[in-house]
């Protein structure tokens, strides 16, 4: 059974559908990239599975449970899944530490120690550990969105979500924010990532898939989707990316 289950979800704001009975199936371990030009329903999956938005129809199924049933427990389903977004949304009046660790404190209720002892863990798995009591605007783009990437993980979640999250930094730094992917790849976790960047993309992806209009179009390994793939759309779509 798949980790995370997409099925034919439909998303629409308005007159606009940007989700046109999408599914797609992720299994533990996995990591699968999602690409696409501005506008193919990308960020607006990740929100779904997270639960920033409501599905009009389809069902999300994670670890084999309806997380679009309108009875499911929100707060305890977002627990169990790690997003990070293009900008880091760090509280700029709260040190390193106290931003990992506001969200188990104030929502998940763990007591203080142990969620303190927690975030420290995960600020030096992502080589932040002598950051704990810097302000964000005292650290480096690169290092504000380690710091957020500690965030989400502080939780243990059985699902990382990453919307473009070098699209916000400085050519340097996207290597260090790539590479810690890579480690989280290779320590199993399971990964949704919206990325721009082609060659992490084949590097890391156990699968790509690519979307237009909400739809998917095109899914395969990498070498297969990116060297050779077998729609005209997709075609186009990487042909003007290595322009």
């Amino acid at each position: 059974m798949s980790l995370l289950s997409i099925r034919e979800v439909r998303k629409t704001f308005g007159d606009n559908v940007v989700l046109d009975q999408f599914s797609l199936e992720v299994e533990a371990g996995e990591c699968v990239v999602l690409i696409g030009a501005s506008g193919s329903g990308k960020s607006t999956l990740l929100r779904c599975v997270n639960l920033l938005e409501t599905v009009d129809d389809g069902v999300i199924e994670l670890d084999g449970a309806d997380i679009t049933d309108p009875r499911a427990a929100t707060d305890r389903i977002r627990s169990g899944i790690g997003i990070v977004f293009q900008s880091y949304n760090l509280f700029p009046h709260l040190s390193v530490l106290d931003n990992v660790t506001l969200a188990p404190i104030r929502v998940h209720r763990v007591r203080r120690d142990v969620a303190r002892t927690r975030a420290l863990e995960m600020l030096e798995r992502v080589g932040l550990a002598d950051k704990a009591s810097a302000k964000p605007d005292e650290l480096s783009g690169g290092q504000q969105q380690r710091a957020a990437i500690a965030r989400a993980l502080v939780n243990s979640p059985k699902l990382m979500l990453l919307d473009e999250v070098t699209s916000a930094l400085d050519p340097e730094l996207v290597g260090e924010v790539l590479n810690l992917l890579r480690e989280l790849k290779s320590d199993g976790m399971t990964m949704l990532i919206c990325t721009h960047e082609m060659t992490f993309a084949r590097q890391v992806a156990d699968k790509i898939c690519f979307l237009d209009a909400g739809r998917l179009l095109e899914a395969g390994p990498p070498t297969q989707l990116l060297d050779d793939p077998t729609q005209p759309r997709t075609q186009e779509f990487l042909r003007r990316i290595r322009l």
